[in-house]
């Protein structure tokens, strides 16, 4: 499955996760730290606005609620199980247990199964505020759609997580087993311990340079747990002191300044460059140590992000946990980097790859990969479904948009797109080959007439901004003409101050928001849809 959003822009990455007859989509955070999936109940009068509408149990055919029974939590009226989880952000999640078919969409080869997850009829604190609708739990646990998968005989007993880098969000995710890498590199991770994945760190080095520190630090309470719903790494105390003083030492040559927040007191540097590509010539690399010697080498992009109000500053993304003694690693640490847990031999693996494209080019081995849709273009994420002879489901998901658009290329002819049938679709040929994008050209239709837009026009602009993951700034109205009731919108998505060119992954994540309606827009400006996109090189 394809991952989207931005760690450090969303604080977190989702998959699409559909549910019911008929299925209702959902954007969900993987989180390793969680045991349980939930979305908001229709029912919920304490819940957030989210990305997409909050599940409704009457509407789908084959939901069924989780009796009482000895195994679980019940209801005051011993009827249903309920469920509830805190988190140490001081969040939590409330509800009732439910079981209905679920599914992944056309890029899974997995069947839609009968799954047990959480309806929530209350959330506070992050998870109320997140644009995410919910949680994907994938811990130890016989809530976990992992245990779930494995219990039914779906999967083997391991899945795979890849995050994006620091310019480029995405990745992608495998339920069950993959073809580890001949260079992949494994810790033990103890089954027993917690239902955490807890990993055996011994050793960290700055610059070559081991931090005289005892192992035993690495092993306090929960030990090192990997924690993808986790957005920075958090050392103990003695770990993180010994750490930042091997990094300022590394730097004593860059100017320190404050971070972008006054209230923490992050550690931030100026006058490093601006391409991420180049950071490893002013930062130092970063080894972590586990048993027998393996190494994961840490880029800069796996422990500092961007300063967000200074160009060119970056600040680190590790910092000390408070009094706690675990050792707490974030997705930061994991960014570019193919995380496999095998929990069928204890273990984790890790891999150095570009996880943005890792989706075309991983090779999988009888769990999940990506497959055509019955008309052989591509795949989507709308998912009707009709019965099957045996009254059971069957779930379809066809192509959503198919029209002619054409790619202007200086100096090349015009290179035409067949039809956009998904962000995996081979036709989206252009934006795979080696051009530098300056711009995106979106022609949009919206079903308001263009007297009410014209008002609004500015703030619909700052919507699809925030949406899209981009600045304000990156988005300029080109054309705005009217259409019988509806409007016609022309924009440009420029790149940012700090770039000269929007890169190919972006681009396509930008294109497949819209077109696959996963930009969330007010009421107020009706509904919308794009018409047909291009982009332009960078003439810089």
């Amino acid at each position: 499955m394809r991952l989207y959003d931005d760690l450090l822009l969303n604080g977190y990455y989702t998959t699409r996760l559909w549910i019911g007859t008929p299925p209702q989509q959902f954007a969900l955070i993987v989180d390793t730290g969680s045991t349980v999936t939930y979305v908001p109940c229709a029912t919920c009068e304490q819940c957030g606005r989210h990305q997409d509408p909050k599940f409704q149990p009457d509407l789908s055919s084959t939901y069924q609620p989780v009796k009482c029974n000895l195994d679980c939590n019940c209801d005051s009226d011993r009827v249903q199980c309920i469920y509830e989880r805190q988190y140490a952000e001081m969040s939590s999640s409330s509800g009732v247990l439910g079981e209905d078919i679920i599914s992944f969409g056309n890029q899974s080869e997995l069947v839609p199964q009968r799954a047990v997850f959480g309806c929530e009829n209350e959330e506070t604190g992050d998870l109320y505020s997140q644009h995410a609708d919910g949680i994907m739990g994938l811990g130890r646990g016989d809530l976990s759609v992992v245990d779930q998968l494995v219990e039914k005989g779906v999967i083997s007993d391991s899945f795979s997580l890849c995050y994006g880098g620091m310019d480029i969000g995405g990745g992608a995710m495998v339920l069950g087993g993959i073809s580890a890498p001949s260079d992949m590199v494994f810790s033990y991770a103890d089954p027993v311990r917690s239902p955490y994945y807890s990993i055996g760190l011994k050793e960290i080095h700055v610059a070559g340079k081991q931090l005289s520190l005892n192992p035993s630090v690495f092993d306090g309470k929960y030990g090192t747990v990997l924690d993808s719903g986790t957005t920075y790494a958090y050392l103990p105390e003695p770990a993180f002191l010994a750490f930042k003083e091997a990094i300022l030492k590394e730097l004593n040559g860059l100017k320190q300044i404050r971070g972008p927040d006054p209230n923490y007191n992050d550690i931030c540097f100026s006058t490093a460059s601006s391409d991420v590509s180049e950071l490893s010539k002013t930062f130092p690399t970063v080894e972590m140590v586990f048993g027998h010697q393996q190494k994961l080498l840490l880029s800069p992009e796996n422990y500092l992000f961007r300063h967000s109000k200074v160009h060119g500053a970056y600040c680190l993304g590790i910092f000390q946990n408070e009094k706690d003694p675990t050792t707490l690693l974030g997705g930061i640490i994991v960014r570019n980097t193919l995380v496999t847990y095998d929990r069928e031999h204890s273990k984790v693996g890790f891999w150095k790859t570009n996880c943005s494209e890792l989706w075309e080019r991983l090779h999988i081995t009888g769990a999940l990969s990506p497959t055509p849709s019955s008309s052989g273009k591509g795949n989507s994420t709308e998912s009707p479904t009709t019965t099957a002879s045996d009254g059971s489901p069957h779930y379809d998901f066809p192509g959503i948009l198919q029209g002619h658009v054409s790619l202007s290329l200086s100096g090349e002819k015009s290179v035409s797109i067949r039809s956009f049938t998904g962000i995996l679709s081979d036709d989206i040929c252009c934006l795979t080959g080696k051009i530098q994008i300056g711009k995106i050209i979106l022609d949009m239709s919206l079903s308001v007439n263009h007297s009410y837009l014209k008002p609004q026009i500015n703030k619909l602009t700052e919507f699809i901004a925030k949406e899209l993951d981009v600045n304000a700034s990156q988005v300029h109205l080109l054309n705005f003409t009217s259409e019988g009731n509806s409007s016609l919108v022309r924009l440009a998505i420029v790149p940012s101050d700090s770039s000269t060119y929007i890169y190919k992954e972006t681009a396509r994540n930008i294109i497949s928001r819209l077109a696959e309606h996963r930009v969330k827009l007010p009421d107020t400006f009706g509904n919308y849809q794009l018409v047909q996109w291009k982009v332009e090189p960078s003439t810089k």
